[in-house]
């Protein structure tokens, strides 16, 4: 445990406590990182009761995992709840959630410009789910990453896409759902890969992997991938929404001055260490209850996180990605910072610490 991590936890926690909230810190500190056997990228796991559900794809449709723990996940037996019978192409990061008590399994589906966002839906987590259903976006174009929420009783779909028809940069989009399986009104841009530190590589330069949670305040943040999958490179950054923020208007989000979680210190945001045991970590979930981000946790303690990653000492490659359980916690008192845009230059409230 570094004494920095102490000093950040005395500053983001408050004195009171925090002796008990180091000794937790420490106790839980791995001495490497917690690689679990699945081979794969893109992890999207959630809580119901004591059971975790895992998605996954793999064997050209979608598996479910369930398991007592996000650890015992990879020795689960994987179910199959979806074929590519229709030879739709390439099936990507699936998301689940719970909605009403039914889930959804929101996955991309395409060959090169043709990726698309689909839906599945089922009573039950590991069977009898519907055919597929294509969204129906605004505008209709090149789509992948996307999951659904809830914020202030509106349902959300945020996912990572193109402005037109050519891959030039992937953005992050936002719009509104009449229900689960209903886009309506238009798509809004919230985030581009425009910085420094997220453009380090490119061709294109990318946005993605979008993950809603709600910090204590109730603030609503999209933590999200950025620079290239294929490199060492790749990190989680932040969106904070401000204070009675509009999630459609672009500048009332405020972005992390970089990473919060990445192996290169070069591109991290000041006051956050690079990881010590996986390189590229990228393309998160927050397990949460139910996945819904109104159940988003407390300031003070860690909790569960996965993510894909590298281990450090090989080769970085698509085929060289595990899965990956963690840890993260909310970090006080942080101000994001910005220049040139409409709006307040500066923006202070929770961030987020994660942990290998």
């Amino acid at each position: 445990m570094k004494p920095l991590r102490l000093l950040h936890a005395a500053v983001a926690f408050g004195l009171s406590g925090i002796l008990a909230a180091a000794l937790s810190l420490a106790s839980a500190e791995p001495a490497t990182a917690d690689q679990t056997g699945l081979r794969a990228a893109d992890p999207s796991v959630l809580r119901v009761g004591s059971t975790y559900v895992a998605v996954q794809s793999a064997g050209g449709g979608i598996v479910v995992r369930q398991a007592p723990s996000t650890a015992a996940l990879a020795s689960a037996p994987a179910r199959q709840v979806w074929s590519d019978t229709g030879n739709r192409g390439e099936v990507w990061a699936p998301e689940i959630v719970r909605d009403g008590g039914r889930y959804y399994i929101y996955f991309s589906a395409g060959r090169g410009a043709d990726h698309r966002m689909y839906v599945i839906s089922s009573a039950s987590a590991d069977s009898k789910y519907t055919a597929e259903t294509k969204l129906a976006l605004p505008d209709d174009k090149w789509a992948i990453d996307g999951t659904l929420f809830t914020f202030n009783g509106q349902r959300w779909f945020v996912w990572s896409g193109w402005a037109g028809d050519t891959n030039v940069e992937q953005n992050l989009y936002i719009a509104r759902m009449s229900s689960p399986t209903t886009p309506t009104g238009p798509r809004h841009v919230i985030s581009q890969p425009r910085e420094s530190w997220e453009r380090v590589v490119g061709n294109p330069y990318i946005n993605e992997g979008p993950e809603p949670i709600k910090d204590p305040n109730g603030q609503l943040h999209i933590a999200y991938s950025a620079n290239g999958s294929w490199s060492d490179q790749y990190c989680l950054a932040d969106l904070r929404l401000r204070a009675g923020g509009d999630p459609t208007y672009v500048w009332d989000w405020y972005k992390s001055n970089g990473c919060l979680f990445g192996s290169n210190r070069a591109t991290m945001m000041s006051g956050w260490d690079p990881t010590l045991h996986v390189n590229g970590p990228g393309h998160h979930t927050f397990v949460l209850l139910d996945g819904d981000i109104n159940t988003s946790p407390p300031a003070g303690p860690r909790f569960p996180l996965m993510f894909h990653a590298v281990a450090k000492g090989t080769p970085y490659s698509w085929e060289n990605r595990y899965w990956y359980t963690g840890t993260f916690a909310w970090w006080g008192n942080t101000t994001y910072s910005r220049a040139n845009v409409p709006g307040p230059n500066n923006d202070t409230g929770w961030s987020l610490k994660f942990f290998e």
